[in-house]
């Protein structure tokens, strides 16, 4: 009736210690994991041991691993919220990118605008260098998008808002996916890298109405582009 009792694996431990840390409150949404060689020594074994434990941890939404960056603790509420609107987009609803589009408009003008105020020199250096790496792969999709993501979330970091850094953190995967889609639009990452520009130059100023006017602009343009891309995809009768 009942299986043998296995000792438990290594990276199960890991597991354990990690998910016991953020129920007590010792980690937070938003804490850095320390680097893979030094997790691997704090805990005395392999890096193949943390890297299957990292792995189980983004399974079951606890962490989140932003290239370039390092791995985050999350909320399961942005794993939940993810999971949800993944479903509505890969559903085939009618307007899902549209929806999307118009969730942002919503959303990031007022973002910029805070980050404006609020950003700290650690934003601002994280922004400049997401911009010099999109601005180095014009031509390399996997490296710019990471790189436009991470200047969107450095936006959303500087806004000081844990609720809205959950919300984009919810849809990381869905903007992801939108920019991949929309990538190969004649002139796109160079139009978009012009606004991206303007809206760092805000946050610099500590300008709100113009960094919300220029990440404004910036969300017109995606919009018209993923028009573009919607009616080219249509079929012909």
């Amino acid at each position: 009736m009942y299986k043998v009792i296995q000792p438990s694996r290594l990276y199960q431990q890991i597991v354990q210690q990690i998910e016991e840390s953020v129920q007590k409150g010792v980690l937070k949404p938003g804490d850095q994991l320390p680097a893979e060689r030094e997790l691997a020594q704090q805990f005395g074994v392999s890096r193949t041991a943390v890297r299957e434990a990292i792995k189980t941890l983004h399974e079951k939404g606890l962490v989140e691993a932003l290239p370039g960056r390092g791995t985050f603790i999350t909320s399961g509420t942005s794993h939940s919220m993810r999971q949800s609107l993944d479903r509505i987009l890969r559903a085939g609803e009618p307007g899902g990118t549209a929806w999307l589009v118009e969730f942002r408009e919503i959303l990031e003008p007022e973002i910029a605008a805070l980050a404006a105020v609020r950003a700290g020199e650690q934003d601002i250096t994280a922004m400049h260098d997401a911009i010099r790496v999109m601005d180095a792969a014009q031509r390399d999709l996997e490296a710019f998008i990471e790189a436009d993501l991470d200047f969107h979330l450095a936006l959303a970091e500087a806004a000081a808002n844990p609720i809205i850094l959950s919300l984009i953190d919810s849809i990381v995967v869905l903007l992801r996916e939108q920019r991949m889609q929309i990538f190969n639009t004649a002139g796109g990452p160079a139009r978009g890298q012009a606004h991206h520009k303007r809206i760092l130059e805000a946050v610099e100023r500590g300008d709100a109405q113009e960094a919300r006017e220029a990440m404004r602009l910036h969300l017109q343009q995606v919009r018209e582009d993923s028009s573009k891309l919607a009616s080219i995809r249509e079929p012909v009768d």
